[in-house]
């Protein structure tokens, strides 16, 4: 069995509407019928009235008042005055109430049917009253000669005549009351014909219903969602927007505009576009977001949908993966290059010269681990030695030097678990990427990382030996979408930006000055817990001469590959 669908909100309130339109113009009609009966009974009283005083001050009617026989004289008089008037009677009488004029003849000469004591007294008074012609609005007034009262006269007009006028109002009256209700009703038909084109012919509980899911769903993603209106102010945001975006929920963000919320301002930018952004990576405070945009239209304002997705943690895994890849790419050439010098070693053995095949085995491997050693001495934290050797390994292949300082010094340990390797991965990386991109090509191409543990925090230092960087670009460098080298598909201008975002979210500082090679020099320092440091951790670097210890890692290096790779 198959309930009926309840009717539609527009239908409820069309329905509500013509009811109330209903009831309204029947209480006016009502309040009219009353008010015009009211109306018409004293205007039937004025013109009652008018004409019983004009009879009462007649010159004529007092001269007749004298006469033998008054009814001869008065009754055609009040019969001219009755018809020019409109009243339904002019009666004149004596002071005891015997009539000398009636309508009807025959009830001359009877006794008046009323009340003339306040006339007898002088006063002119109205009463509905039901006489010989049923009931009617009469007003009696007295007739003077000189001081005396020589007689009365009473006017009036039907219960029945005063009826019949208000039947004829309230013809007209509810003609026009029809003509409210129809206008009434097309009005409301027009108006809730739009209002079911909006709701789509919802009824109550379902756009309840729709608002309950809408609610839930909008808090449920994860995602950020942002609505703003043809002003660029926000209409709506959901939890995930809130979160991506820094915004408190106390922060009452409903209303305002984007450019107020304090964002950085490439973001802003985006937000404040009128044409579609498609996957932008922007920079927050703490998060990386991927931002996308659509602008909307709709009657007679336009707005705009943004989604926001978090790739923060995207983005460092990435980082992490992109090294750990360079890193498999750089013992895949080393892999080839060993098997080069074993094909170089055993041709010696066959050509009899073992010695020079000694000589030539142990000079390769006392190379290749005396970089690895000196990593490992100097920084004892896994993850950034492993990051350390596999750039040395890749700078190596693009025929750039990565020199580890003398004075690095990071023990397994010391850093705190408020510092996750990961943020160290992301700062340090992305620092030699660009420091090894600035570097190649030039003379005697060098970069030289430190990584030191002391009482200022934990130092992380990159510099090389390329063009360096303008002073005046010394804080436009850091701003997401800055480079020096063309963008390629994904944009450029990352790096820094996350390097910078990193560092402020750990509580540190970043600068950029010029090296001692002419180059540009990076310092990430990051605040370590008291007592934290070089003092609990120092590692002597590889014991070497002053200035040895550089050139015997340029060697080792360079001597990683002696035969280029594939």
């Amino acid at each position: 069995m198959r309930f009926p669908r309840p009717r539609s909100l527009a239908g409820q309130l069309f329905a509500m509407q013509v009811v109330l339109v209903a009831v309204v113009v029947a209480g006016c009609a009502l309040f009219t019928y009353i008010s015009d009966g009211r109306q018409a009974e004293q205007a039937a009283q004025r013109q009652a009235g008018a004409a019983a005083r004009a009879v009462a001050v007649a010159p004529s009617v007092r001269a007749a008042v004298d006469d033998h026989d008054p009814s001869k004289v008065l009754q055609p008089y009040a019969t001219e005055v009755q018809r020019s008037t409109g009243v339904d009677f002019v009666t004149i009488m004596d002071t005891h109430g015997i009539r000398w004029t009636h309508p009807d003849k025959a009830q001359i000469g009877q006794h008046f049917l009323g009340h003339i004591e306040p006339a007898l007294r002088g006063k002119t008074f109205y009463e509905t009253y039901t006489g010989t012609l049923g009931p009617s609005v009469r007003v009696v007034t007295p007739i003077h000669k000189g001081e005396r009262i020589v007689g009365l006269v009473s006017a009036g007009i039907t219960v029945d005549e005063i009826s019949a006028r208000v039947r004829s109002q309230l013809t007209a009256l509810f003609g026009v009351a029809v003509g409210a209700l129809v206008l009434g009703g097309i009005g409301t038909y027009v108006v809730n014909a739009r209002l079911r084109r909006h709701t789509h012919g919802m009824n109550a509980t379902e756009l309840s219903r729709m608002h309950a899911y809408h609610e839930a769903a909008l808090h449920a993603v994860r995602e950020g969602l942002l609505m703003l209106d043809g002003q660029r102010r926000i209409a709506l945001i959901n939890d995930g927007g809130r979160e991506l975006l820094g915004v408190s929920d106390e922060d009452h963000v409903i209303g305002r505009n984007v450019a107020e919320l304090g964002l950085p301002s490439p973001l802003t930018g985006a937000l404040l576009a009128t044409e579609p952004r498609v996957d932008e990576v922007h920079l927050t405070a703490d998060r990386v977001v991927v931002v996308n945009t659509s602008p909307v239209s709709g009657g007679e304002r336009r707005g705009t949908v943004v989604t926001l997705r978090d790739h923060t943690e995207l983005q460092a895994v990435m980082g992490e993966l992109d090294s750990e890849r360079g890193f498999t790419q750089a013992l895949r050439s080393q892999a080839h290059e060993a098997a080069n010098r074993l094909h170089t070693v055993v041709s010696l053995i066959e050509l009899g010269r073992a010695d020079e095949a000694v000589e030539f085995a142990t000079a390769e491997l006392e190379l290749a681990q005396a970089l690895t050693d000196q990593v490992v001495a100097a920084v004892g934290e896994p993850v950034l030695a492993a990051l350390l050797l596999g750039k040395a390994a890749q700078a190596n292949e693009r025929g750039v030097e990565l020199l580890v300082s003398d004075d690095s010094s990071i023990d397994d340990g010391l850093l705190p678990e408020s510092l996750p390797a990961r943020d160290l991965v992301t700062i340090l990386g992305n620092l030699i990427d660009n420091a090894v991109d600035a570097a190649q090509g030039t003379l005697h191409a060098r970069v030289t990382v430190t990584a030191r543990a002391c009482e200022a925090g934990l130092i992380l230092r990159v510099s090389d030996t390329g063009p360096g960087v303008d002073p005046a670009h010394a804080e436009a460098v850091f701003q997401r979408g800055w480079s020096t080298k063309p963008a390629g598909p994904g944009g450029r201008g990352l790096g820094l930006a996350l390097v910078r975002q990193t560092v402020l979210r750990n509580g540190g500082t970043l600068t950029v000055t010029e090296s001692a090679e002419g180059g540009a020099e990076f310092t990430a320092n990051l605040p370590l817990p008291t007592g934290a440091d070089s003092g609990s951790a120092v590692v002597p670097a590889i014991p070497a001469p002053l200035g040895e210890t550089e050139t015997s890692s340029r060697e080792a290096a360079n001597g990683a590959a002696p035969g280029g790779t594939e």
